[in-house]
């Protein structure tokens, strides 16, 4: 007897047999190599805080391959000290184990941030980093959060002329876009005017780069300060570390930028520009204008140069540029300089060597190292009065003119200046009553205290010409003599 099966029988014969074979077969699971993806490359949490609380969002892990994988840990680099909390595919906590995503698919981690802004020990920026380990190899996404309470200047241009406040600090970022300001651009034709007591924290490779104008008017009791914006000092165990920053670069087409009692330090990472200084002074040509004029201002704790001007117009006095890993002074290429009662000092830090540059270079002239490129020279008319270029080294000063090409000519002048300096001077060198070789006798160097103490050469020996009623020193106290260096004894 024949048996009569129905074809919808055997349509669900065969669904049964897929069914049962695939549910015997075995996901199979990547367990060697392979690749993470992310939704973002860095998860940002944007909102500006005005009170304490929290704010999330998230991101998506991806699993672009055609096998299963897992993940054996995703957690927070900072460990517990994180401000940021983590929920891993439902999962909360800040280190999820044996996390598995199927091919082609991916997984939530929601984050969490917490923050008082209103704590001036937390960090102007918190950061951290999601990290996600799958085969033995870590997949990285940054975390970032505003910490404090602040104006953040963020890949800016200045289009329009603006004063700023002292309500609150301003807090200059650079997000490492190439094509965007490094931080804060001046644009021509405009000025921005920093108040007494302005606070500048500076994130890490940040500049401010000036092609209009800067006016800074700092008072002795209210400094304007740039610096980094790392708050928690104790992690490199003293107050200050360089390069946190770029600088502040002025270009040639900047000119009547003024700062005084204004206070740069920890920078000079060269993030810019490529030449790593504190103060670069950058012109494309020769101008007649005076670029920058320094007036009352310390410059110190540099990773490059505390002064770079090339070709530059600048007048400085009763200035300090201290603890530089380059010169403090550098003028290259010629330029106008006029340079009075200020002190350039290097003995060196535990974070900045003074082994291989000296203190001050002057130079008509500009050499980049290869020998296939020939200097370039402008003219140079210098003048440095009543001031101190001191260090550890044994000469701390180089002052060259070897070639003077047609059309270009040198002239520098120190004037009653107290200089650590060899015996060999360059015949364009004029120098009057300068003091050579003689301990300044400076407070503590240690610590980088310039005051001169008793029995110091520079007291009383500097030229007090052209010194009246409104000649100040670097603390405001009037010279009334002729004492050497910022420091009024």
């Amino acid at each position: 007897m024949r048996v009569k099966v129905s074809y919808v029988a055997l349509v669900v014969l065969a669904v049964l047999a897929i069914l049962m074979g695939a549910s015997c077969k075995k996901t199979r699971i990547q367990s060697v190599g392979g690749i993470l993806k992310f939704s973002v490359d860095t998860l940002k949490f944007d909102t500006v805080f005005t009170a304490a609380g929290s704010y999330t969002t998230g991101l998506l892990i991806y699993n672009p391959q055609g096998e299963e994988v897992v993940l054996s840990s995703v957690r927070l680099a900072e460990g517990a000290n994180t401000y940021f909390h983590l929920n891993v595919d439902g999962f909360p906590g800040n280190s999820a184990t044996n996390i598995k995503i199927p091919a082609h698919d991916s997984i939530y981690v929601f984050a969490t941030v917490t923050i008082n802004p209103n704590n001036k020990l937390t960090p102007f920026l918190v950061t951290d980093s999601l990290i996600a380990t799958m085969n033995g190899k870590d997949f990285y996404v940054g975390f970032t959060a505003y910490g404090q309470n602040a104006h953040y200047i963020i890949d800016s241009a200045l289009a329009v002329s603006d004063n700023w406040k002292t309500d609150l600090p301003y807090v200059i970022i650079w997000t490492g876009d190439t094509s965007k300001p490094h931080g804060l651009q001046i644009n021509p034709g405009k000025t921005l005017t920093l108040p007494a007591g302005c606070r500048i924290y500076m994130h890490q490779n940040a500049s401010v780069a000036v092609f209009g104008t800067l006016i800074s008017n700092g008072t002795k009791t209210d400094s304007v300060i740039f610096q980094g914006d790392r708050l928690d000092r104790i992690y490199f165990g003293y107050m200050g570390y360089p390069g946190e920053w770029g600088g502040i670069y002025f270009d040639s087409k900047s000119q009547g930028n003024l700062l005084t009692h204004t206070i740069i330090e920890n920078c000079g990472n060269g993030s810019l520009t490529g030449v790593p200084a504190a103060i670069q002074i950058a012109p494309d040509s020769p101008i007649t204008a005076t670029q920058l004029t320094l007036d009352r201002c310390i410059i110190q704790n540099s990773y490059g140069y505390g002064i770079y001007s090339f070709n530059g117009n600048l007048v400085a006095k009763n200035c300090l540029v201290n603890t530089t890993g380059q010169e403090a002074l550098a003028i290259v290429d010629g330029g106008t300089v006029n340079i009075t009662n200020c002190t350039f000092a290097n003995y060196g830090s535990s974070a900045v060597s003074h082994a291989n540059y000296g203190t001050a270079t002057i130079l008509n002239y500009f050499w980049d190292g290869v020998a296939t490129d020939p200097p370039i020279y402008a003219t140079l008319n210098a003048t440095l009065t009543n001031c101190i270029v001191y260090g550890s080294l044994d000469s701390e000063i180089i002052c060259d003119a070897s070639t003077i090409p047609s059309g270009t000519s040198a002239s520098l002048t120190l004037r009653h200046c107290l200089l650590k300096m060899g015996t060999v001077r360059e015949s364009f060198l004029d120098t009057i009553g300068c003091i050579f070789n003689q301990d300044p006798l400076f407070k503590n160097t240690a610590n980088a205290d310039f005051h001169l103490t008793t029995g110091s050469p520079a007291i009383g020996a500097g030229d007090s010409t052209g010194l009246g009623a409104g000649d100040f020193d670097l603390e405001d106290n009037p010279w009334h003599g002729g004492d050497i260096g910022c420091y009024r004894h």
